[in-house]
């Protein structure tokens, strides 16, 4: 997966935005607010953190090197991944369940705003 192809994947969530908070090379995707994605999208090896459930956060980086426990982040919920040492399959469905764990935790009142979205 391409830093572009990233991005875009990042970015085809409902609602979500690419934001520039930390430096001008740190992309951080967000939801309403809430931070589902974060990487440096120049890096070389391309990496990102992402939202994992604490026991599936464990499992994932037992099973595969490419995944350890996020960097800068709480290492119970965060991971981040070196995206070319994995299948793109597999990175799509890591960033699909970080968007999905971000907005499972909004207010009921912003869920429903995306859901009409």
């Amino acid at each position: 997966m391409t830093p572009q192809e990233l991005r875009a994947l990042c970015l085809s969530f409902n609602a979500a935005v690419e934001e520039f908070p930390f430096n001008p090379d740190t992309s951080v995707f967000k939801v309403l607010g809430k931070l589902f994605a974060l990487t440096n999208l120049d890096a070389r090896p391309l990496t990102v953190n992402l939202k994992c459930d604490p026991e599936d956060a464990v499992r994932l980086r037992a099973e595969h090197d490419a995944v350890v426990p996020g960097w800068h982040m709480n290492k119970r919920h965060w991971n981040t991944v070196t995206v070319g040492e994995l299948p793109d399959r597999m990175v799509r469905e890591l960033v699909e369940d970080s968007y999905d764990l971000v907005v499972a935790g909004l207010p009921r009142a912003e869920r429903l705003k995306l859901d009409r979205g």
